[in-house]
């Protein structure tokens, strides 16, 4: 099933690119800046910082719900219809952010976000096939791939800067004009399609299962007492009753029989383990520089947009070490270096100053990149060629929750050890052992990633990944 190539003239050319370069970027741009955001916010909301995680939470939410059934959508209903639906609602979503008179407004929106930002990243990486040649392709995607790096690296830096000058909602503004230029430009440069005739139809029950199974864990993760033990249940039936219904469906949201490889199982869990930890270096990160050395927002986001920025350097130089000393070699490298990074920061108390943060949050970046890399190549080349479409969305889908579980999990940690719900009041001493403490945790979790990476590289035949796609089909013909 694809779509027909027709090449455009080099000025529509040109259009599409910039509207599928802008949908890379602004989620990118949307997710870094509101980081830099969350001080603020519980300044001007008096909110506490469970409720500031939601704004990252609910983001995330929209995004790993969205993103398993996005393609699938863009098949039925167009992927340039679609692309464009996306970066629409994803500009009403961020002026309703802007315009948010309560927290609880402000993560509304963020949901409706991440919801665009799902349909812009998945049917971006889509569409760029039908606007280049097949020769060019490679350099395509490479332009995507560098803005979404850039996003994440100028994120922290821009929205430091507009929120020092003109408050927390200026971020926000400033994603619309972008969208509405994206969304222009793609209405220029888009070829139009139709929908297409399609086998695999969108499970909206499987979609509704696992929409409430990961609400339930984020508000497992962010509540305490009795309510949280609610929630757990529901996160665990959500859980079973959609592992329940993939098993028998003809057209599963997740291939769930490719899990039987230990190098995929282990190359999963891993992701999902290192992402966790670097989330918590964006939450933590504002907040111990802001309010520990009292630093004005726009310096924050200078010095936090180093890591991101060192860590889109590292991409290429680390694909390199992967095709010289092999994935198994770098991931472990990578993951040793955010060891020693995390050792220390768990140490750092605030007399080494801002300097004595950033140094290692460096390493700590640089060693993420290389194991990202490593790992990505050892998880997709892991599978065959007909199963890597399902692997490496088995991929996002892992990251995704990784950031969510840091997110809400490991930042309520942080909030508990420093003693106060409001962080922007705390006192630097109680930030600096909130921080030690949730780092030195983050620390066993890279030395169970390191575990994890050693032990997958030694399971069962490739072949099996195959195996588990046809048996999965085979059941379920015989359910039917």
């Amino acid at each position: 099933m694809s779509y027909p190539s027709i090449i455009p003239s080099p000025w529509v050319r040109r259009a599409g690119l910039l509207a599928l370069g802008l949908a890379t970027l602004l989620p990118m741009l949307a997710g870094s800046m509101a980081n830099m955001a969350l001080p603020a916010l519980g300044q001007a909301f008096a909110a506490p910082f469970a409720s500031l995680q939601w704004v990252l939470v609910a983001y995330l939410l929209g995004i790993t719900c969205l993103t398993l059934v996005a393609g699938r959508l863009g098949d039925r209903f167009g992927r340039c219809r679609l692309l464009l639906g996306g970066v629409g609602l994803f500009a009403l979503a961020s002026l309703l952010c802007a315009l948010a008179p309560t927290i609880g407004w402000l993560i509304a929106a963020r949901v409706l976000q991440g919801i665009g930002a799902a349909c812009m990243l998945s049917l971006a990486l889509a569409m760029v096939g039908q606007l280049v040649p097949a020769a060019q392709r490679g350099r395509g995607m490479g332009l995507l791939g560098t803005l979404s790096a850039c996003g994440t690296a100028l994120g922290p830096s821009f929205g430091g800067l507009l929120i020092g000058g003109f408050g927390w909602q200026a971020p926000f503004l400033l994603l619309v004009p972008i969208s509405l230029l994206a969304l222009g430009a793609g209405m220029v440069g888009l070829p139009p399609e139709g929908a297409l005739p399609q086998k695999e139809k969108v499970t909206l029950a499987s979609l509704s299962m696992l929409v409430v199974a990961l609400l339930c864990y984020g508000l497992a993760l962010t509540s305490g007492g009795a309510p949280a033990l609610g929630w757990w249940a529901g996160a665990l039936l959500g859980t079973a009753l959609f592992v329940r219904r993939e098993r028998r469906a003809r057209f599963p949201l997740l291939p769930l029989a490719l899990l039987a490889d230990s190098r995929l199982k282990g190359g999963l869990l891993a992701s999902a383990l290192v992402a966790s930890v670097m989330v918590l270096t964006l939450l933590i990160g504002p907040f111990y520089l802001h309010c520990v050395f009292e630093l004005d927002m726009a310096t924050v986001g200078l010095m936090i947009s180093g890591g991101p920025l060192l860590a889109a350097l590292t991409g290429m130089p680390a694909g390199w070490l992967v095709d010289r000393f092999g994935s198994r070699r770098v991931a472990r490298l990578g993951l040793m270096a955010m060891m020693i990074a995390l050792l220390g920061l768990a140490t750092l108390s605030a007399g080494y100053g801002p300097l004595g943060y950033l140094l290692p949050i460096l390493l700590l970046t640089a060693g993420y990149a290389l194991f990202q890399t490593a790992n990505n190549s050892a998880v997709v080349g892991a599978a065959t060629e007909q199963a890597r479409g399902s692997v490496a969305g088995l991929l996002t889908l892992s990251r995704n929750l990784g950031q969510l579980t840091g997110a809400a999990g490991l930042g309520g940690l942080f909030a508990t050890l420093v003693g106060t719900p409001n962080l922007a009041t705390a006192m630097p001493a109680d930030l600096v052992f909130g921080m030690q403490i949730s780092f030195a945790l983050g620390g066993l979790l890279i030395g169970a990633a390191i575990w994890l990476t050693g032990r997958g590289h030694s399971g069962a035949p490739v072949e099996t990944i195959q195996e588990g796609v046809e048996n999965e089909d085979a059941s379920a013909r015989e359910a039917s």
